[in-house]
């Protein structure tokens, strides 16, 4: 089953679509994991913190969303370490039945894209496929045939990939705003072009784009742009969108979309309104009402 059909089907399970990221921040982490920025620790033992708080935060999010998507800078902050833990926190949401988002913006020439695209979602043999994503992020600037490895790699292995189109970040307009047409309105006609070719039966394509709703206005004119492309949208949250901003980018139905929250789940203990929770419920009660105000913002009954 194609990606596209895969992730509508998960997100019709769970009823909502938010995305929980895992952005495990050392600094940040709850007390129980403070070896990750312990100075007196072992590489080793700084990575299997992070892992052990991301594992933990998917047992938290398993049968509440559709999906998880972990950021790979953090895990390779710590090397072989790191890559051993990115493994096992693959692994246990792929088992726990979260499709598996890695956010590590892969793009570099065709030989080289080719490598990546091989790793990350399709696996250099069985065994290794436990570790492999489900859809990663990448990114365009090098092109079209920067691009095709990964293509031709979620037709294979029945994988997914959303290509960075409008982010997030205050400084995206230095590049993205330039030009006529503007670059990102390029990029994202390209992104509708390349997705052709891998569109399920749910009627959207297993080739996305990431979209800011930090940018709410672009964002309508985005889903406009690409009718069938699913979009993942970053911003909610901690980086200032509220669910107001992300209505745009969905297709009727609230179909279509994933909306990203990572520190503000992750972190939840931190902030005012979950004061004296422990972690774990400070970050259950964040994710239920996250899902509560995106459904709410989505009129889903």
């Amino acid at each position: 089953m194609l990606y596209a059909d895969r992730l509508e089907d998960a997100l019709a399970r769970v009823g909502n679509p938010c995305l929980v990221g895992l952005d495990p921040h050392p600094d940040s982490l709850p007390e129980e994991f403070s070896a990750a920025r312990s100075e007196g620790a072992s590489r080793s033992e700084k990575a299997r913190a992070i892992g052990d708080f991301c594992c933990t935060i998917v047992e938290l999010a398993a049968g509440e969303v559709a999906a998880v998507k972990p950021q790979s800078a953090f895990f390779e902050l710590f090397g072989a370490d790191g890559a051993r833990e990115w493994e096992r926190v693959v692994a246990c949401a792929k088992q726990a039945g979260l499709l598996v988002i890695g956010d590590v913006k892969r793009g570099d020439i065709d030989t080289t894209a080719r490598a990546y695209a091989r790793g990350l979602l399709e696996g250099v043999d069985a065994l290794d496929r436990a570790h492999t994503c489900d859809a990663i992020t990448i990114n365009p600037y090098l092109g079209g045939d920067s691009i095709q490895p990964f293509l031709e790699s979620c037709k294979k292995a029945e994988a997914g990939v959303y290509v960075l189109v409008r982010t997030s970040n205050k400084d995206s307009k230095l590049f993205q705003e330039h030009g006529s047409p503007l670059l990102y309105q390029r990029v994202a006609d390209m992104v509708a072009q390349w997705g052709g070719e891998l569109t399920g039966a749910c009627g959207l394509s297993s080739v996305g784009a990431v979209v800011g709703a930090t940018h709410p206005r672009e964002l309508s004119e985005l889903r406009a742009r690409m009718p069938r492309t699913p979009l993942l949208l970053p911003g909610y949250g901690a980086q200032g969108a509220g669910a107001a901003d992300i209505v745009g980018g969905f297709l009727a139905g609230g179909r279509g979309a994933l909306v990203n929250s990572s520190r503000g789940i992750l972190f939840a203990y931190k902030q005012p309104q979950y004061a004296g929770l422990h972690w774990k419920d400070a970050a259950r009660q964040a994710l239920t009402a996250m899902k509560t105000e995106i459904r709410a913002a989505l009129k889903l009954a």
